[in-house]
């Protein structure tokens, strides 16, 4: 039987990190008040103090990595398009 990993939601994770960076509690306090392991919550407050509040949101992440999806095929097709480009003028001048 396998436990299946707990999901939390981006607004929480910002919550319970900005709690902890406040300090009005102990991570151990925030960490019972919320059911969360505290090593997690020392996580989420150091990657908050790092990166800021949009470090917890996966639709930048993704957007990220169709971005780079993009110019990958975007840099293939310019690639495919030169080496034409060098084929027919090598074929146009043969025949001028």
């Amino acid at each position: 039987m396998t436990k299946k990993r707990k999901q939390y939601s981006p607004q929480l994770k910002f919550r319970v990190a900005l709690e902890a960076v406040q300090e009005l509690k102990t991570i151990s306090e925030i960490a019972s008040s919320h059911n969360i392991h505290p090593t997690q919550v020392k996580n989420w407050k150091k990657q908050l103090l790092i990166e800021g509040p949009t470090v917890f949101d996966q639709n930048t992440a993704q957007q990220q990595r169709e971005q780079e999806a993009r110019e990958t095929e975007l840099y293939e097709q310019i690639g495919r398009l030169k080496m034409e480009l060098e084929w027919l003028k090598k074929k146009a001048a043969q025949f001028a």
